[in-house]
Formats: structure tokens, C-alpha cells, sequence
């Protein structure tokens, strides 16, 4: 019988898209950097993870600016 699929190749059939790579911090408030290291592995996980992880970085960023900023020029 005649195999009707093409020959096994090894690549992917679709490629993986290409993640940035993390530099350092774009930002100097370490509170904010750590916040933002939530992002570290994302790339890892499964899709479907994905948005639980932006909305409760966006949930927690939202939340630090908010706070009253250490030289008392918070919100109002």
C-alpha cells in the first residue's frame, strides 16, 4: 500500500513565534520591576494561562500606582 503522507519531516508545521528577549528592567522602581517579573515564563505557559496572568499583573500595577507614593505625593 502507498503511504499517502509525505515523508515525516522534523520542523514544526507552524514555526514558534520568537519571544523578546528580557533586558534589564525599563523601569528603575523596584516594586514595579518586581510586579512586572510575573512575566517571566509566560512564554511557557499554555495559552489559555495567559490572560489570568496580564490581569493580575494589570490588577496589580493599577494597584501600586495608586498607592501613596513614598514622598507623600500619592493620590489626592
Amino acid at each position: 500500500m502507498t503511504e499517502l503522507n509525505e515523508a515525516h519531516h522534523p520542523e514544526a508545521a507552524q514555526p514558534t513565534p520568537e519571544w523578546p528577549d528580557r533586558a534589564a528592567p525599563a523601569t528603575t522602581d523596584p516594586s514595579i520591576a518586581a510586579l512586572v517579573a510575573a512575566l517571566d515564563g509566560v512564554e511557557k505557559l499554555p495559552v489559555s494561562e495567559h490572560e489570568a496572568v496580564y490581569s493580575d499583573l494589570h490588577d496589580a500595577l493599577l494597584h501600586a500606582l495608586n498607592e501613596e507614593a513614598p514622598n507623600g505625593e500619592g493620590e489626592a
